[in-house]
């Protein structure tokens, strides 16, 4: 089971509501603890519900994958599928033989549920829609329409009134709390503590869902070494010397980190002609909160250690474009560019071969600079340049010296 806790209004909720109008199988996959199954009573609270998490059901579903769907009821909702995967074979046959819309909403922490073998078996048949932890605009009980306004040139320069509400958190806070709703109700210390013991349960039980990991110490100690390299260039060489570790045995703890939702390796954007580009992908902790703790950070280091936080807040920003695109625009795609000059966009965000670009600055003034990496991805994409911004700590919305160019309130983010 997800947390309790205050209730959020979730953003992807009307897209998992349709869903269930026209799709017999709807499954909803995040990190454990980011409201899965509380966003699954919300919009389903009158049917069934069934947890494999509970030790009877799950091994009455692997005794006998199609007899247990066989006593469902017809409309149920099953919490962590991903812990009997042979369930997914038994729903496809019994959707095959009733095809009404809604009959089963499942919930999922591990992406292994997006694996072909999975997708190509109910195609026609399953729609998944991922949940990511709270966005600042759901902390906020904001619309969450900040990425809606890039996408329609929805930005116009101006100067806003006066700073936020001081009871607003402040920006170095927002990246210490994170985004799992549990922790938020805490104070700051028992939050991190929240955070350790997350982290040491999903290493300790969830990665036996997805993968087998000859040390699980091994894992976490990797993890915490990509907190404090979180939006840098990802260099599985350096991580396998520094862990004693080999190269191809990083590659797979990585790509495990990934399947259950606590690491996003971000690719690096590239056109054929511009061989100059490093190919390089980037890596993010998907959640600030966890990131700060693992890698020992507080909102008091904002202005002490301001590369590493500025490095955080990049990942914070990719994160809430990530996660607002589930509700905006499934169809986007999300990369980094960074040329042999050191140029680079933190975030590149595409369409078809339509292209935005996003730079991140933690500081609050602009300089002559600025949007120089915006400049040249503009030259790369050409025509397919829709408009970059560079996301800065003021409060007005400025030129940037090219028609389709904006600074913007990195605030715009949770107020929208």
């Amino acid at each position: 089971m997800d947390a309790a806790g205050p209730l959020y209004p979730r953003s992807l909720a009307p897209t998992v509501q349709e869903a269930l109008a026209d799709t017999p199988v709807v499954c909803v996959i995040g990190p454990r603890q980011s409201g899965k199954t509380t966003l699954a009573g919300q919009v389903a609270a009158d049917r069934a519900f069934v947890s494999l998490d509970e030790h009877n059901l799950r091994r009455a579903a692997e005794d006998d994958p199609d007899g247990f769907v066989a006593g469902l009821p017809a409309a149920v909702t099953i919490d962590e599928v991903q812990r009997v995967p042979a369930l997914l074979v038994a729903i496809k046959h019994a959707v095959d033989h009733d095809r009404r819309p809604g009959r089963f909403l499942l919930t999922g922490s591990a992406s292994p549920l997006l694996a072909p073998a999975v997708t190509d078996s109910l195609a026609g048949r399953m729609e998944t829609a991922q949940l990511h932890p709270l966005t600042e605009s759901e902390k906020g009980r904001r619309p969450g329409r900040f990425l809606r306004a890039l996408l329609h040139g929805a930005f116009e320069p101006g100067i806003r009134p006066g700073p936020s509400p001081a009871a607003e958190p402040t920006l170095p806070e927002r990246l210490v709390a994170g985004g799992y709703p549990e922790p938020l109700r805490r104070t700051t210390r028992r939050a991190r503590q929240w955070h350790r013991q997350y982290v040491r349960a999903i290493i300790e039980r969830d990665v036996r869902d997805v993968a087998r990991i000859r040390d699980p110490h091994e894992l976490g100690r990797l993890l915490e070494l990509l907190a404090l390299r979180s939006g840098e260039l990802f260099n599985a060489s350096a991580l396998a010397g520094d862990l004693g570790l080999r190269r191809e045995t990083v590659d797979h703890y990585v790509a495990v980190l990934e399947r259950i939702f606590l690491v996003r390796r971000l690719p690096a954007w590239r056109r054929d002609p511009a061989r100059r580009l490093i190919a390089s992908p980037k890596v993010h902790l998907l959640d600030s909160g966890l990131a700060t703790t693992l890698g020992g950070l507080t909102a008091d280091d904002w202005q002490s250690d301001r590369d590493r936080m500025g490095h955080l807040l990049e990942s914070f920003v990719v994160q809430q474009l990530v996660a607002q695109a589930t509700w905006t625009d499934p169809d986007l795609r999300f990369w980094h560019y960074r040329d042999k000059d050191q140029v680079e966009v933190d975030l590149v965000v595409t369409r078809g071969r339509k292209t935005w670009g996003i730079e991140v600055k933690a500081s609050g003034a602009i300089t002559r600079g600025d949007g120089r990496g915006l400049r040249r991805l503009a030259d790369r994409c050409g025509g397919d340049f829709a408009s970059g911004i560079v996301l800065y700590a003021g409060r007005d919305v400025l030129p940037l010296g090219h028609r389709r160019m904006l600074v913007v309130p990195l605030s715009e983010l949770w107020e929208r």
